[in-house]
């Protein structure tokens, strides 16, 4: 049986619902954020794919700003009203990135991020869910959500396990410009 395993070239990373009205009400939102942050900067160094939603902009605004400003030039912000961030739109786009593989982070745990999941594994595009970059208003919902996603054939991870997997060695040539945003993830506590 072949284990799942993240790598560069068969990777994307998406970044469900991270927005202005409604952060404030999620559960340790400030790690949350800066988690998240720490997984943009560090893909674009690593030139891997980033993809975000949002949940209906006109009542729950853009992404926030403290990871919106780390978007590199061009990343696909897709708007959304359905809970899966597997739209149609963002389907295509996997396809046509031969991006198999999703590192998932974002907001909500138990609606957004686990239809996400399940939409995923239903279709089989192998993902991984970020435990530590993954959240929910109700804190309670969240470990039932992440047994139900490892259930559906989603793979946990953290933060820094993924960017470390993703590198594979330190002699990778971006390691030293990850480091700074694994540090972030790490004191993000």
């Amino acid at each position: 049986m072949a284990i799942p395993r993240l790598q560069l070239d068969t990777t994307a990373l998406l970044v469900i619902d991270v927005q202005e009205r409604l952060i404030h009400t999620i559960h340790q939102h400030e790690l949350l954020v800066a988690r998240c942050k720490a997984l943009v900067g560090a893909a674009t160094i690593l030139k891997m794919p980033i993809i975000v939603t949002e949940q209906y902009v006109k009542g729950l605004g853009r992404t926030v700003p403290q990871i919106a400003e780390t978007f590199p030039p061009n990343t696909p912000v897709f708007e959304k009203q359905s809970f899966s961030a597997l739209t149609p739109n963002v389907l295509d786009l996997l396809r046509s990135l031969g991006r198999p593989h999703l590192l998932i982070c974002g907001i909500e745990a138990h609606v957004c991020v686990l239809q996400t999941v399940l939409d995923g594994c239903a279709q089989g595009i192998q993902t991984f869910h970020l435990t530590d970059a993954i959240s929910s208003g109700q804190p309670d919902q969240i470990d039932p959500a992440f047994r139900r996603m490892e259930r559906a054939g989603s793979v946990p991870s953290g933060v820094l396990s993924a960017l470390y997997e993703l590198m594979g060695s330190c002699d990778h040539p971006g390691f030293r410009e990850v480091l700074p945003f694994a540090k972030i993830a790490l004191q993000a506590r």
